[in-house]
């Protein structure tokens, strides 16, 4: 019996001797009366008076010619279904140097990813997309890491690779270092059959914003407070990095003269970084001690602000569009920068541990694109004064149609987008999640060499974004279940759909717990 997604060899010889193998994958089965001529002569076949034949017939999606010789199978070839070694040749899995084991097929077969598409030698970056809540995007790339780090895939480069995943959703991946106790028997032979080790990520570090208030940094977090560093930064540090303008991410304001005066007050608070003691979290600016972003907000409703612009051809009117956006952003991200001492030292660390886990699920949507641009910044500066691609950083970050809208202006986008042209080469690579691909930056898209979908909405899964999908595909990916995703890659010149282990890290508290009723997959899943 042949089925959907299975893959097949057909053998043939041409005139001249030579054994031609046609590999391809199933994506068309039909079966049919031969022999009637009206529909309603299904009701005669099955009262026995029309005689008929069924026939089952299977469209095949060729994948790999081998040899190259392009002549067609002749009528009456056998075929059959490719199992093991042969199923890797299919894939053109026995040519790829180094591999990555990314799923398993309805079978069981291992599913692989040329790693060389992954770490930048080749290429970099994944874009994953599906319905938020049932696709499983932020599961599947927490895998995709999970695989990289605990397969043997990096090799030596294990030890120094890093990875930085965004929490945007719950408190899900603030438990990626305990076990989950939800896993059953055929979950830990799925790992096996991918050459996984079933339990929690090894080394792993979590971050959470300070609460709003306190007196010293304290983590704002919920059902986990153990083992969960505080972070907030500095006047100093903001003033001295330039990140005034991640405050306004989400303006998307595009005159020229509302960037020039975000970068000339840029420039003026890197020079009072610059002063006085640098023990100090606080600075002073015009004359005024800057304790607070508050302070800030303040001293920019005094003439301070037109003195800064003095000289320059900025209309009154946008210096009061900055101080308006100014103070909304400084009520959603002020208590993220701190004049106090307490706050020294309170930054995101992701060199100590493989994993860090930077939770910004509790902030404001104006706070959260600041912490994803500053630390993104931060990372791409620090790469270039290393010079080098290794070691490897992983970004997972979901919500990308957020952070890099196509329409629009956002400087996170423009450091996204860098990433995404130039992540390559310093050893940078982003796997990117988002609800809807055609709403993100085209070349952030177009640069990933890895592509996923888990359930896509019908409408945008005609979308042009997703050309890599057949006419079937895309109506398939309207279908998916959770866990179940189809891939892309270079090399395949067909997306593979699979299915990938029931994460064996806790998602939340209640998988830490030894109580768990494990029987309800759709809970399982959530």
């Amino acid at each position: 019996m042949v089925q959907l997604d299975d893959l097949i060899v057909v053998e043939t010889v041409t005139p001249d001797g030579t054994r031609v193998s046609f590999y391809g994958i199933v994506d068309i089965v039909r079966k049919k009366f031969e022999g009637n001529q009206f529909d309603t002569d299904a009701f005669r076949v099955a009262a026995g008076t029309l005689p008929v034949e069924v026939s089952y017939a299977a469209h095949v999606q060729v994948t790999r010619v081998d040899p190259e010789i392009f002549v067609p199978p002749a009528p009456g070839d056998a075929v059959a279904v490719v199992r093991g070694e042969a199923f890797r040749r299919a894939l053109y899995f026995d040519q790829m140097e180094h591999t990555v084991p990314i799923g398993l097929t309805r079978a069981g077969e291992s599913i692989f990813a040329n790693l060389e598409f992954l770490d930048g030698t080749r290429g970099a970056h994944a874009s994953i997309s599906g319905v938020s809540g049932v696709a499983t995007k932020t599961s599947y790339a927490t895998f995709l890491i999970y695989s990289l780090f605990h397969s043997g895939a990096l090799g030596i480069d294990a030890a120094n690779a890093k990875a930085l995943i965004f929490n945007v959703k719950g408190e899900d991946l603030l438990w990626l270092d305990k076990a989950n106790v939800r896993l059953r028997p055929e979950d830990q032979t799925e790992y096996e059959a991918l050459g996984l080790p079933s339990g929690p990520f090894q080394s792993v570090s979590f971050f959470a914003p300070a609460r709003r208030g306190s007196s010293t940094p304290v983590p704002d977090t919920g059902s986990r407070q153990n083992g969960v560093n505080p972070y907030v930064w500095t006047i100093r540090e903001f003033a001295r990095n330039r990140f005034l303008r991640f405050a306004f991410a989400g303006a998307h304001d595009v005159r020229a003269q509302f960037h020039f005066v975000i970068t000339r007050v840029e420039r003026e608070l890197e020079r009072a970084s610059r002063e006085g003691d640098e023990t100090e979290a606080a600075i002073t600016l015009s004359g005024t001690r800057i304790c607070s972003f508050d302070d800030l907000v303040e001293l920019f409703d005094t003439p301070a602000l037109d003195a800064m612009m003095a000289g320059a051809p900025v209309a009154g009117g946008t210096l009061d569009a900055f101080r308006r956006r100014l103070h909304a952003a400084a009520e959603h991200m002020g208590h993220l920068v701190s004049g106090d001492s307490s706050a020294r030292g309170k930054q995101i660390d992701w060199s100590g541990q493989q994993v860090t886990v930077v939770d910004i699920h509790t902030l404001h949507s104006t706070a959260q694109m600041f912490v994803v641009g500053v630390l993104l910044k931060r990372m791409m500066e620090q790469k270039e004064q290393q010079g080098g691609a290794k070691p490897l950083v992983f970004v997972v970050l979901d919500e990308l149609n957020k952070y890099a809208p196509r329409e629009g202006w956002s400087p996170i986008r423009d450091v996204l987008l860098d990433i995404a042209e130039r992540g390559r080469s310093l050893g940078v690579s982003l796997l990117g999640a988002q609800q809807t691909a055609s709403e993100v930056e085209r070349r952030i898209v177009a640069n990933a060499a890895i592509k996923v979908v888990g359930r896509l909405d019908a409408a945008e899964a005609d979308r042009g974004e997703y050309g890599f999908l057949t006419t079937v595909g895309r109506k398939r990916a309207a279908m998916l279940q959770p866990g179940s995703m189809i891939v892309s890659q270079p090399e395949i010149p067909m997306a593979i759909l699979l299915r990938f282990p029931f994460p064996c890290w806790a998602t939340r508290k209640s998988e830490v717990a030894a109580t768990v009723d494990a029987h309800d997959p759709f809970e399982r899943m959530g």
